[in-house]
């Protein structure tokens, strides 16, 4: 899994499983009794707990569209990951982008996209990532300059790294490196709508130590 945007791991709320064990009974019609008055009702727990916020998703489609409005099951990734083969999921990572507001990136159907979801789990925004690497690394909801001034409100970025290192580079910024790298692209998050919105990348430049880790970031 990738390390997440700001050094903090992705916090995956376990929800404890509704126990569907029917008590133990004696007799045959009272075991049928049973089964005919409950089966409905686990089929339909079962189902409910089938629905996330991949359920509309499919490879080819508009997929951020699929996402908004949808909720989280909160169950363990790897459930999701597994019933979701077909859309070759992998989750890699999040942060928390405030007390209301939380941000997960997964791949999904080959592509990258990060979630704003908020403290219930619905998907309020999802924004797709554009390719990156060292070279054009993705700079993960921090704060930037604009034109040498600082700038509110958190960004998602792709910077413009031409000192970068080659592809078979291993090293690491670190934490404490604020080397300002200039914007290629750029979004800003709005903590108040949830919402991703697109913003001038002139004159933006972002730290290094917001460059995620597998484009060499901390």
């Amino acid at each position: 899994m990738r390390p997440v945007i700001g050094g903090k791991q992705l916090r995956i709320v376990l929800r404890r499983p509704i126990d569907a064990n029917i008590p133990h009974q004696q007799g045959n019609l009272m075991k049928q009794h049973l089964f005919k008055v409950f089966s409905p009702l686990l089929l339909l727990c079962g189902a409910a707990q089938a629905q996330d916020e991949f359920a509309a998703v499919h490879c080819g489609s508009d997929i951020p569209h699929a996402l908004v409005g949808k909720r989280s099951s909160n169950e363990p990734v790897v459930k999701t990951v597994a019933r979701h083969s077909d859309l070759g999921l992998k989750a890699l990572g999040g942060d928390e982008v405030s007390d209301e507001l939380n941000s997960e990136s997964w791949a999904i159907c080959g592509s990258e996209f990060m979630l704003l979801t908020d403290k219930h789990g619905v998907v309020k925004d999802a924004l797709s990532i554009p390719a990156h690497s060292r070279a054009s690394p993705e700079f993960g909801a921090g704060f930037c300059k604009a034109n040498g001034k600082d700038m509110a409100g958190l960004v998602v970025a792709i910077l413009d790294n031409q000192a970068a290192g080659s592809a078979a580079d291993t090293s690491h910024y670190t934490v404490q490196d604020d080397t300002l790298v200039p914007a290629k692209s750029a979004w800003k998050i709005d903590e108040k709508t949830g919402k991703f919105a697109a913003i001038s990348a002139s004159g933006l430049s972002c730290p290094r130590s917001g460059i995620i880790t597998t484009d060499g970031g901390p």
